[in-house]
C-alpha cells in the first residue's frame, strides 16, 4: 500500500482514496505502465518524504487520505472498465475524492464515465504529450491513444483542456476542432498560465507531458516536455473544484532511477494538498 510521506490512514470515512489500476493491456507500443501503480506506492514511502505539500497542506492531519488498493483488472476491456466504473462510484457514494494511480491511458475513460454519473457538467484538464483523440488506433477503439475521442463522443465532459501536447496530428486537430478542445501546445506554453474552472474538474496526468529528461520512465518518449517545475506551477495557479485526478502512463522498467514516479507521487500529493485547502475555504 501507499505511503504518501505517512499521510495514508486506514478508516471507513475518508476524504481522499488513493486506488491502482494495474492495466496496461491497450499500450499501443510497450508495455509496462501496468507497473505503475506499485512504483508510486514505493516512491511515497514516508521513510523518504513528509506528508507536508508546497502549498502548506499537511495530508496526515488535515484530511483522512486511504488506500483502497487496486482493481482487479483480469478479462476483457469491457470486464475491467465495469469493475473500474464501480470502483469509482463507490468512492464518490463517499463524497470522496479519487487519486488514481495508472496503468495506462486507456483507463481514463471508464473512471470519467463513472464520474460524469455524479457530476453531469464536468470539465478535464488533460496534460500529455499526445492528444489520445484518435477515432481507433492499430484497430482498437479503446486503445490508450483514444479515450478523449470516447469520452467527447459520449458528451461525457462540458470541456476540456489538453496542456503540453507536441505529438499532435491533421486527425486530432480536427477531433479537436469538432468538439471545441482547447489544445494548449508545448510550442506556445506560456510560463505563467494560469487556467480557471468553472465546473467540477476532473485531472488526467499522463507523465509523458514532462520531458524525458524530468519522466524517462515512460513507454514514448516525446522530448520538448515541461519540466517538473513548470507542471507544478500550473497546478499550484488552478483555480478549480477538484474532484479527481489520475496520474498515468508510468513505466518503471524504463527508469531504474525511480525519479519519474518520485515525480508522479509529487504531483498527486500536491493536487491533494490543492484539494484539502479548498475544501477548508469552502
Amino acid at each position: 500500500m501507499s505511503d504518501f510521506g505517512g499521510a495514508v490512514q486506514e478508516s471507513d470515512r475518508y476524504d481522499l482514496a488513493v486506488l491502482g489500476i494495474p492495466y496496461d493491456e491497450k499500450s499501443s507500443y510497450l508495455r509496462g505502465a501496468a507497473s505503475g501503480p506499485a512504483a508510486i506506492r514505493a516512491a511515497s514511502n514516508g521513510d523518504m518524504i513528509n506528508a507536508s505539500t508546497e502549498l502548506g497542506a499537511d495530508l496526515s492531519r488535515d484530511t483522512v487520505l486511504v488506500d483502497l488498493g487496486d482493481v482487479d483488472v483480469s478479462g476483457g476491456f469491457a470486464q475491467v472498465s465495469g469493475r473500474i466504473e464501480a470502483k469509482l462510484g463507490e468512492i464518490l457514494d463517499h463524497a470522496a475524492v479519487p487519486l488514481i494511480l495508472g496503468g495506462d491511458h486507456s483507463i481514463t475513460y471508464p473512471i470519467v464515465r463513472s464520474l460524469a454519473r455524479t457530476y453531469p457538467a464536468l470539465d478535464i484538464l488533460h496534460f500529455d504529450a499526445h492528444p489520445d483523440l484518435y477515432e481507433e488506433y492499430q484497430g482498437d477503439p479503446h486503445s490508450h491513444a483514444c479515450p478523449f475521442a470516447r469520452i467527447l463522443e459520449e458528451e461525457l465532459c462540458s470541456g476540456l483542456v489538453q496542456v503540453g501536447i507536441r505529438a499532435v496530428t491533421a486527425e486530432h486537430r480536427a477531433k479537436a476542432a469538432g468538439f471545441g478542445v482547447r489544445m494548449l501546445e508545448m510550442k506556445d506554453l506560456e510560463d505563467d498560465l494560469a487556467l480557471s474552472f468553472r465546473r467540477p474538474l476532473y485531472i488526467s496526468f499522463d507523465i509523458d507531458a514532462l520531458d524525458p529528461a524530468f519522466a524517462p520512465g515512460v513507454s514514448h518518449l516525446e522530448p520538448g516536455g515541461m519540466s517538473t517545475r513548470q507542471a507544478l506551477s500550473i497546478l499550484h495557479r488552478l483555480e478549480a473544484h477538484i474532484v479527481g485526478m489520475d496520474v498515468v502512463e508510468v513505466n518503471p522498467a524504463r527508469d531504474p532511477s525511480g525519479i519519474t514516479a518520485a515525480a508522479a507521487t509529487k504531483l498527486l500529493m500536491e493536487v491533494a494538498g490543492k484539494i484539502v485547502l479548498e475544501r477548508r475555504s469552502s
